[in-house]
C-alpha cells in the first residue's frame, strides 16, 4: 500500500485490514473540514490498493465522533449574504460535497467496520449508518442531534437509518433528537454486538475484518454491491441484478480454492482484485 497521508486519521494497516482513526481526541473527533475531504479521499485511494480488503473506522480518545465542528464551518453562513438564489445553489453544492464523503464508503469494493465507543452524535451517526458493519462498546451513546440546531440532517441519517431499523423508530429519534444507548441500538439492530470496553469493540472490529479478509474479494465486492441495491430496489430488480452479476462475475477459480480448502479441512487462498486501470 502506498504511504497515505491524512490531517485528521491516523493510518494503520495490519495485512488486508486498513483501519483509520478519527485522532482528534481533544475535540471528540469533531469533523472539521480536513475530514470530510480526507475520508473520500482516502477510502477510495484505499479502492485502488487490490491487497486491501476491509477498513475498520474507529475514533481516538473518549469519543467515537461528537458530529460536524460547527465553529470550523462558520463560513456556511457567509453564503447568505449572496444573492438567494445563489446563495442556495451554493449550499446545495456544499451539502452535495458532505454527503459525497460519506457516499465513498458505499462505493468501495470492501467491507467498512464501524467500531464505536463513547459519543456518536449528528454526523457520526451518518457516518456510521453509511458503514457496512457497526459494533459498539458498553458506554457507546447515540443522538440524530441536528433537530436540536434547527435543522434536518443532511448528509445521510435520514436516508440510511430507516433502511436500518424500523421507520417508525428512525423518525422518532429523528423528530426529538434524544440519546439512545447501546444496548437500546442492538435491539434497534443498528448495531450488531456491544462489547464491554472500547477496546473489546476495537479487537472485535479487527476480528471481523481479519475474518473477511480471508473470504474471496470478487465474492465480498458482489455480496455488497448487491446488498446495497437490493435496499434501494425491488426483490424483482435484485433477484435480476444478482442473475447478471454473477452470470458476469462467477469464475471456477475461487470456488475450485473453497472447495479444495473445505475438503482439506484448511483455509482457502483467494487471489486479490486487480487495480483498476489507469
Amino acid at each position: 500500500m502506498p504511504k497515505l497521508q491524512s490531517s485528521f486519521f491516523r493510518i494503520d494497516q495490519r495485512g488486508a485490514v486498513v483501519q483509520l482513526a478519527m485522532n482528534r481526541p481533544d475535540r471528540s473527533n469533531a469533523m472539521s473540514p480536513d475530514f470530510w475531504t480526507d475520508l473520500p479521499r482516502l477510502i477510495r485511494e484505499l479502492a485502488t490498493d487490490s491487497a486491501v480488503r476491509c477498513v475498520v473506522i474507529s475514533g481516538e480518545g473518549r469519543n467515537f465522533s461528537g458530529g460536524m465542528d460547527l465553529q470550523a464551518f462558520a463560513g456556511i453562513s457567509k453564503l447568505f449574504d449572496s444573492e438567494p438564489g445563489r446563495a442556495a445553489h451554493a449550499m446545495r453544492q456544499t451539502i452535495l460535497d458532505l454527503q459525497d464523503a460519506f457516499n465513498a464508503i458505499e462505493q468501495a469494493p470492501f467491507p467498512v467496520i464501524c467500531a464505536i465507543h463513547g459519543a456518536c452524535i449528528g454526523a457520526g451517526v451518518d457516518l456510521m449508518t453509511a458503514c457496512d458493519l457497526r459494533l459498539a462498546s458498553k458506554d457507546a451513546f447515540f443522538a440524530v442531534e441536528e433537530i436540536h440546531i434547527g435543522m434536518a440532517a443532511d448528509v445521510g441519517t435520514l436516508q440510511r437509518l430507516p433502511k436500518l431499523i424500523a421507520p417508525a423508530v428512525a423518525a422518532e429519534l429523528a423528530f426529538t433528537g434524544r440519546r439512545f444507548s447501546a444496548e437500546e441500538a442492538h435491539g434497534f439492530g443498528l448495531v450488531s454486538a456491544v462489547y464491554e470496553t472500547p477496546e473489546a469493540v476495537l479487537a472485535a472490529a479487527f476480528e471481523l475484518a481479519e475474518a473477511i479478509a480471508k473470504k474471496s474479494p470478487l465474492a465480498i465486492a458482489g455480496i455488497k454491491r448487491n446488498l446495497h441495491y437490493a435496499r434501494d430496489h425491488s426483490v424483482a430488480d435484485g433477484l435480476d441484478y444478482i442473475a447478471t452479476w454473477n452470470g458476469g462475475m462467477l469464475r471456477p477459480a475461487d470456488l475450485m480454492s473453497a472447495v479444495q480448502a473445505k475438503m482439506a479441512k484448511q483455509e482457502a487462498e483467494f487471489a486479490d482484485l486487480l487495480k483498476p486501470a489507469g
